[in-house]
């Protein structure tokens, strides 16, 4: 068992995971978000974590990320795959849309961002020049491209607080600082991934255009667009995951 996902908004549940059980581990940090669910999908053993929680109960800035990234490196994950919905700012980056972003700003405050808190944990100035793994991306983009489907291989996550939606002067702000598209979730999970050498990488689904951009019902563009690009978003794992198990022998 060597490969997670952290399922977000639209995936709080993994349709066709046989779950075989939930283990509920315990980290120095607390608790995560919800028990792991570990079974069998696509071939492969397979660990799921719904990031929000049982329900989809946790905001973005109350996630304990430090507790979810340690309980998966616990059960023996190396690779882990995040999956994001987040607001398009790129304009070849549309409702329903995939990508697998190469880089990231982090806008987020306030949050427990580092193992190396002062306390327990030994220092550590983790290198950050390719904060997604590039093998992990790679097969993902293969897989897209394998299943037929689109996929934007690279792009720049810019991670803002939440849990409200962004204003529009603060997406022309993103956009001048080089943003490609809006999330919520990226860090500090990206950056606790790196501190653990965890292969980490993230497939992020636009589900509405970012404030400022798009027009219309911005609630309404999201549940359609997490129907349509929740499929695409499985069949990658269903071709990925296969392959990311057998590397990770």
């Amino acid at each position: 068992m060597s490969i997670a996902v952290i399922g977000g908004t639209g995936m709080n549940q993994w349709p066709g995971l046989d779950v075989q059980q939930h283990r509920v581990i315990e980290t120095p940090y607390g608790a995560p978000s919800a028990p792991l669910l570990i079974g069998k999908v696509y071939g492969v053993q397979a660990v799921f974590l719904a990031r929000h929680g049982e329900g989809h109960s946790l905001p973005p800035h109350a996630i304990n990320y430090r507790a979810n990234l340690w309980a998966l490196r616990k059960a023996g994950v190396k690779s882990v795959v995040a999956i994001a919905a987040v607001g398009g700012i790129a304009p070849w980056f549309p409702p329903a849309a995939v990508a697998a972003p190469v880089d990231l700003i982090d806008y987020t405050w306030g949050r427990a961002h580092s193992y190396s808190d002062g306390s327990s944990a030994q220092l550590q100035h983790v290198e950050f020049g390719e904060p997604y793994s590039s093998r992990v991306r790679r097969e993902l983009v293969h897989a897209a491209l394998a299943a037929r489907i689109d996929i934007v291989d690279g792009g720049v996550l810019g991670v803002t607080q939440g849990p409200r939606l962004e204003s529009p002067a603060e997406i022309k702000r993103m956009k001048r600082d080089g943003c490609d598209m809006v999330g919520m979730t990226g860090m500090p999970e990206a950056g606790l991934a790196r501190e653990l050498a965890l292969d980490y990488a993230c497939l992020a689904l636009s589900v509405n255009w970012a404030a400022g951009i798009g027009a219309g019902d911005i609630h309404a563009e999201i549940a359609q667009s997490i129907e349509q690009g929740m499929a695409k978003i499985r069949s990658i794992l269903e071709r990925a995951l296969p392959v990311l198990d057998a590397l990770d022998q």
